[in-house]
């Protein structure tokens, strides 16, 4: 269990022994972003945290990595999902980092439960590249889908854009998400991504996220064929669309600077100016609009 600082006593107390850490909090409206500093006071723009993981070691890491940052705070852990969700209701945290594979009740189950109650916003994270655990938790929910091999800063950058109701999703599994999204379902080419995944999410699932209630939702019709011209890219410069492309493709920052031989640090510039001038929130919608204009098509 994640020992964590004991705040004043009418501020709650320590952990119950469940498999989450004691904390301080609030009168269940403090979410978004006011939690309670580490003594009870106020610390407005803090998100607050719960780290689920089965592995102590996991969960001490992540808990030690995450509170280092100034905007984030760690208000307990849980060890499985049944514990998850009775910490979620005890401490209301912003964002519940979830593992999958759990014994007893697993993260997608979880996930949907804590959803459902409007309890906290989900970040999955996992060792398994999986289709079924990625589709199952879109469909449970799920404000975002990591791997356990991601870089630290885009997990801290992942926590805090679900926290503000972005859709995030691992860059290796972009890709598959859209294909999904974007191929019409009678297609063969659909029917064997479906039988890879165990036909385990309804197509449309991560479309119907992108944030709280308002995501992206993309029709089951492949998009035109527009030779990347679309007037929905005339704002983007030749390397903004050419970056652009590459994300589309499910490339991470560090991937594309190594093919365009530039600075991960240029990507990221010209990935926050598509970002800026299309008018879209997260690399999700980015590949959504990429695919739509058709600067992409499923299988490039």
């Amino acid at each position: 269990m994640t020992t964590t600082t004991p705040p004043p006593p009418h501020d709650g107390g320590p952990g119950d022994g469940n498999g989450h850490g004691g904390s301080g909090h609030g009168d269940g409206n403090d979410r978004g972003g006011s939690g309670l500093g580490p003594y009870g006071g106020q610390a407005p723009g803090v998100l607050r945290v719960l780290v689920v993981d089965d592995q102590p070691l996991m969960r001490s890491g992540f808990s030690m990595m995450l509170s280092a940052e100034d905007d984030i705070e760690v208000i307990g852990d849980a060890s499985d999902g049944a514990a998850a969700i009775e910490a979620c209701r005890e401490l209301r945290p912003d964002v519940v980092l979830m593992d999958v594979q759990m014994p007893g009740m697993d993260g997608i189950e979880a996930t949907r439960r804590i959803v459902a109650e409007g309890l906290s916003s989900v970040l999955i994270l996992t060792t398994f590249d999986r289709d079924d655990y990625l589709f199952d938790a879109l469909t449970a929910g799920a404000g975002g889908f990591l791997l356990k091999n991601s870089d630290p800063d885009d997990l801290v950058d992942g926590i805090r854009a679900v926290a503000h109701g972005h859709a995030l999703l691992a860059p290796e599994v972009t890709r598959r998400v859209i294909e999904k999204m974007t191929t019409p379902p009678e297609s063969t080419g659909s029917a064997r991504r479906a039988e890879a995944a165990g036909d385990a999410g309804p197509a449309g699932a991560a479309g119907s996220r992108g944030g709280a209630g308002d995501g992206v939702v993309v029709g089951s019709s492949p998009p035109a064929d527009t030779g990347g011209t679309s007037p929905a890219l005339d704002a983007l410069t030749g390397r903004e669309r050419e970056v652009l492309r590459h994300v589309a493709r499910g490339l991470s920052n560090a991937e594309i600077a190594a093919e365009l031989v530039v600075g991960e640090a240029t990507v990221k510039s010209h990935v926050s100016a598509c970002l800026s001038k299309l008018h879209l929130r997260d690399r999700v919608q980015a590949v959504v609009l990429a695919y739509e204009a058709g600067l992409v098509r499923p299988g490039d």
